[in-house]
Parts: structure tokens; sequence; C-alpha cells
């Protein structure tokens, strides 16, 4: 007759033998391999256009590096203060860090799937069988007694077909994701108080160019109230003047609105309270000057520089690693449950070695029938999957597009500027011929009126193609990818 005890040994050595050879071969994981994707970029050439050609290396691209701080470019010392005050404080860039620590919490509950899991539980209850049960017609007693019980519960699911692997590796792409989704939000917030910050420069250089043209305007009507009164003007002249006036002024209350709603909105942006830079930025300053040199970077790094491209292939990649986890679901779960503890009917007996209890071995789980549910979860993690590749092509075809059109955008303007400043030398030189000619009486004063208009038309032209070009430039670097490093 064989011992127990041996008995119950070898079956110990034959389950850890069986569990040895399944952590053996828990190495493959089904389902395909994420490969990053191609984007392109690499064979794209930075041709210049017609009019990136004809700047002649005024403000000239460059293949340097694109600066991560790219608007220290315009030698702002308040641009730079304001960028660094949003970078700090904006609360959309908040939020996006918040999302990171979601899904790294999302990366550790994945995580903990390849952990075994312990616990320990005590029970107590006061039994009692029915007189009339059958056990009380076998002969148990049906006297009350106590059950007092104390143990250890451990469980462990062994990775055999990666099915816990891909969902860690998946919510470690979602973790990258996320990461890069706070470096876009970065670069947008970068562009955006650049914009808004150059706006409102242009707004009050705009303002000043009201303030200036009143002057020329009320110059005018002084002159000609002076020529109605000597009886050599007439009073169409006198009232054309007054109009001239008027319409200038009634710019004012418009582009003051302007400029504090710009100002409001760069408070917006750095996370503060309306009205809470008027002090600082109601003084107006000039337009920044555009740089000699802009780096722009080469274009196949662009797949490497800008965050939404990388965001999109963290997406796909996190979308190919859920096609695996579904996959995983058809085959086998194997794992392994265990239980130790103490039980008895008297709490005194606890302490005794006989009243130790355990149970040990493998466990496997088949699914059978579903009701199509795990086919349709793979349905569901292909489709999403393709997707999540249709979407980063897309990210890196709009990146190339906004590229191209940002250096064209910005090759029209600073022509256009150049055209502008021609327009405004001339219709300078035209109202100063005009009003000469009318004091001494030799043209009329609809010459002097027409001139004025020009003027008035060519500065705030002028004014807008400069703050544009300006504008173009933080277009072009949002479009690189600038802003983080």
């Amino acid at each position: 007759m064989i011992c127990p005890s041996i008995l119950s040994r070898c079956r110990l050595r034959a389950a850890a033998a069986a569990c040895g050879t399944l952590l053996l071969t828990a190495g493959c994981a089904v389902g395909p391999e994420f490969v990053p994707p191609d984007s392109g970029l690499q064979a794209i050439e930075m041709t210049p256009s017609a009019e990136l050609a004809d700047l002649a290396g005024r403000a000239a691209p460059s293949a340097a590096a694109v600066p991560a701080d790219w608007w220290t470019l315009f030698n702002d010392a308040s641009l730079t203060a304001l960028q660094t005050r949003a970078q700090e404080a904006n609360l959309d860039l908040q939020a996006a860090a918040e999302r990171i620590e979601q899904s790294r919490a999302l990366l550790g509950i994945a995580s903990a799937e390849l952990l075994p899991t312990v616990g320990v539980g005590a029970s107590y209850a006061r039994e009692a069988l029915s007189e009339h049960g059958k056990f009380a017609a076998l002969g148990a007693p049906s006297t009350p007694s106590d059950f007092w019980q104390l143990g250890f519960d451990a469980s462990w699911e062994i990775d055999l077909w990666g099915r816990a692997r891909r969902v860690r590796e998946g919510a470690d792409a979602s973790l990258d994701a996320a990461r890069y989704d706070r470096e876009a939000v970065r670069v947008s917030l970068s562009a955006e108080v650049a914009r808004t910050y150059l706006q409102l420069r242009g707004t009050q250089a705009e303002l000043g160019i009201a303030e200036q043209n009143r002057a020329v305007a009320e110059r005018t009507l002084g002159l000609a109230e002076s020529r109605e009164r000597n009886g050599i003007a007439t009073r169409f002249e006198t009232s054309s003047a007054r109009a001239q006036l008027a319409t200038v002024k009634s710019l004012v209350p418009e582009l003051t609105q302007r400029r504090n709603a710009l100002m409001n909105a760069l408070a917006l942006l750095v996370g503060a309270p309306p009205r809470t830079l008027d002090t600082q930025l109601r003084h107006a300053m000039p337009l920044p000057a555009l740089p000699g040199e802009v780096p722009v970077g080469m274009p196949s790094e662009l797949a490497r520089r800008r965050p939404d491209i990388l965001r999109a292939e963290a997406q796909l990649h996190a979308a190919t690693a859920d096609v695996g986890a579904a996959k995983a679901d058809f085959y086998p779960r194997v794992g392994l449950r265990g239980r130790v503890g103490l039980e008895a009917f008297e709490l005194g007996d606890l302490d005794s070695w006989d009243s130790r209890f355990f149970s040990v071995g493998p466990t496997v789980y088949l699914p059978i029938f579903q009701g199509g549910r795990l086919t349709q979860r793979q349905a569901l993690s292909e489709a999403r999957q393709k997707t999540a590749a249709l979407a980063y092509r897309q990210t890196v075809l709009r990146a190339w597009h906004e590229v191209d059109n940002a250096l064209d955008a910005w090759a029209a303007q600073l022509r256009q500027h150049d055209e502008l400043q021609i327009a405004f030398t001339q219709n300078s030189e035209a109202l100063r011929v005009a009003e000469r000619g009318y004091q001494e009486g030799a043209s009329d004063f609809l010459s002097v009126l027409t001139a004025q208009r020009n003027l008035l038309q060519s500065q705030t032209a002028l004014n807008r193609s400069a703050t544009n070009a300006t504008l173009t430039l933080v277009s072009l670097y949002k479009s690189l990818g600038g802003g983080w490093s």
C-alpha cells in the first residue's frame, strides 16, 4: 500500500512540473506585431517655389534645426515672457497633463494582470442542521455549532497567448499618445500666444495710424474753415473735411474694443482673469521685426518633430495591440489557483496544526459559445486599427500641406509688403503735394480729400501686411511642430 504522504508529494511534483512547462511555453503572443509606418516624408525635397526664390536672401529659409523656442526669433521680451507664463499656467495644458496621469494609471491596471493576485479572508458562522433534513436522518447532530475559517487565496493567469501582454502593450502605447497629445497642445498654445500677441501689436499700430490720420484730418479741416472764412473756399469743402474727420474718429472705438479683446484673450491663454494684462500690454509697442534667417529644418524630420504625427502613430500602435488581445480571447486561459488556511469548529483550535487545509492546482477556461461576442470584438478591433492607420496617413498628409502652404503664404506676404511699402511712400508724397497745392490755390479740395483717404487705406494695408507676415511665420513654425523638444 502506498503511503498517502508519498502520494501527496508525487502529485505536488507533477503539478510543479506541469506549471514549469506552461511557463516555458508562455512566450508567444498572438496577433500582429506593430511595425512603425513609413510616413513617406523622407523623400520630400524642400524645393523653393517661385515666391521663395524671389526673396533673394531676405528672411530666407535655412536647413538649420527648428528651435524649440522659435518665438525668440522675434527678439521680443514681452512675447517671451507671455510664452513662459502660458507654459506654466495654461489650463488646457494642465488638463492634457492630467490625461497623461490617467493613461499612466490605466497602464498600471493593465500591468497588474500579469501578476498574481493574493488575498486574505476570514469567516465565522454559527450553523445548525435541520432536524427534518436528510443529514439528520442519517444521524448527523442537529445541535448548533460554530465554524471558524481563516486563509489565504492566490490566483495567477499564465499569459500563455499574450492576451495580458497585448493589453499592457496597448496601454503603454496609449500613454505615449497622451504624452504626445500634451505636446501637441503645447505647440498649439505657443502658436496661439504668439498669434494673439502679434495681432495685438498690429491693432495698436492701427490705432496709432488712426490717431495720425485724425491729426491730418483736423489740420485739413482747420485749413478749409480758414479758407471759408476768407471767402476762398465753399461750405462743401468744410463739410467734406468734417466728414473725413468723423470717419477717421469712427475707427477708434472698434480698434479699441479689438485691442481689449486681444488682451483678454492673452489673459485667458495664461490662465488669468480678464483685464489682468492690461497694465502690462496697453502701452503700444512696435510690431516685432521679421528675423533675417528662418530655420525650417529638413523635411525628413517632420514626422518625428510634429507631435500630432507621433500621437497618431502611438494610437495606431495601441489599436494594433488591441487586435492581438482580441485574438487571444479565442484561446484557452490557463492559470494557477491555491488556498491555504485554518478552519475549526472551536476558536481555540485554530492554532492547532491539524486545523490546516490547502488546495493548489491549475485551472483552464476555454470559451465554447459566446453568441458571437468574441468574433465581433475582433472585427471591431481590426476596424479600429484600419481607422487608426488612415488617421495616421491623413495626419502626415495634412502636415505636408500645412508646411507647403505656410511657406507660400509667408513668401507672398513678404512680396505684398514690399509693394504696399511703395504705395504708402507714393501716397504720402501725393498728400503732401495736394495739401501744398490747395494752400497755394493751385488744386481743389477734392484732391486733398482723395489723397487723405488713399493714405489712410495705404497705411492700414501696410500695417496689416506687416502683421500678416509675422502671423504667417507663426503658422509656419506651428506646421513645423515648433514649440516642444
